[in-house]
């Protein structure tokens, strides 16, 4: 599957001058709460037909007629999926376009034109340093993408940390003039995982509506449902201790190069090292 290029919308919001201008009003005035009124209501149906073609989902005319907002046709459920059930092996947690980076000593990593520190992301120092020289897996969902994620691991999931932000679009061009994932909307929580010790999963809110509901702390389960994006695609970020585990060689070969391979949910991502 070819990568999606930038939306022609964002490349004008976030490439040229009067889109960037153009985009600090909307977020100004708060104009996503009129967009979640719109796509929750019965007046964004028609929407959904020109949704679907323009992002290549395929869907009859038939299926179109269970939907009665674009809210209820984004977080349609799909076929049972499969999931790689090894448990040395790291699953992706969703449907996207995965890229990975080393966290450097002073435990910050670079993509595009930012520098992200762990601290920033997570607003706990204590906690950043534990992934100093470890691994970061960004998953970029696309918006023809299932917008619900699921568990990585057996184990037990920590309190969801919600830190509120502003809603910037996660596609490429954006990326290259904002630090999106310290700026954007966005909720962490540690995961105590069985095979690849505790991991950290963020997930960040994107343009215009940057809706996660996720499970409250528990019990997880392998590939089962750990939460969802309502009404916007987005990026979830996973940070990795360091020596817990080894990318495929066809990942590992992309570390650092901002180079992104095509991912499906309970896809096998790595192996875990044994401690």
């Amino acid at each position: 599957m070819a990568r999606p290029e930038n939306d022609g919308s964002v490349r004008f919001l976030y490439g040229t001058a009067l889109g960037r201008g153009l985009l600090k009003t909307i977020q100004a005035l708060h104009m996503d709460r009129l967009a979640v009124w719109f796509l929750r209501s019965g007046l964004s149906r028609p929407y959904i037909a020109r949704f679907a073609k323009k992002n290549h989902i395929p869907i009859s005319k038939e299926e179109l007629k269970a939907f009665p907002t674009y809210r209820d046709f984004f977080l349609r459920e799909r076929e049972p999926h499969p999931v790689d059930t090894d448990p040395g092996h790291l699953i992706s947690p969703c449907d996207g376009w995965l890229s990975a980076y080393g966290i450097q000593p002073d435990s910050s990593f670079a993509i595009k034109n930012s520098l992200y520190r762990v601290k920033d992301l997570l607003g706990d120092d204590a906690l950043a340093k534990n992934y100093e020289g470890g691994t970061c897996l960004v998953f970029r969902l696309c918006a023809s993408d299932y917008h619900h994620y699921c568990y990585i691991d057996d184990g037990r999931q920590g309190p969801n940390h919600y830190i509120e932000g502003r809603l910037h679009s996660v596609q490429p061009i954006a990326c290259e003039h904002f630090p999106i994932f310290t700026l954007n909307r966005r909720s962490w929580c540690l995961l105590d995982t069985a095979h690849f010790g505790p991991v950290v999963q963020t997930e960040i809110g994107a343009l215009v509506v940057g809706g996660i509901v996720n499970r409250p702390e528990g019990p997880m389960v392998r590939g089962q449902e750990k939460g969802y994006f309502d009404l916007c695609g987005s990026t979830i970020v996973l940070l990795m201790e360091p020596g817990r585990i080894e990318l495929l060689p066809e990942l590992a070969a992309l570390m650092g190069t901002e180079q992104e391979v095509r991912v499906e949910q309970g896809q096998w991502v790595a192996t875990a090292i044994n401690k």
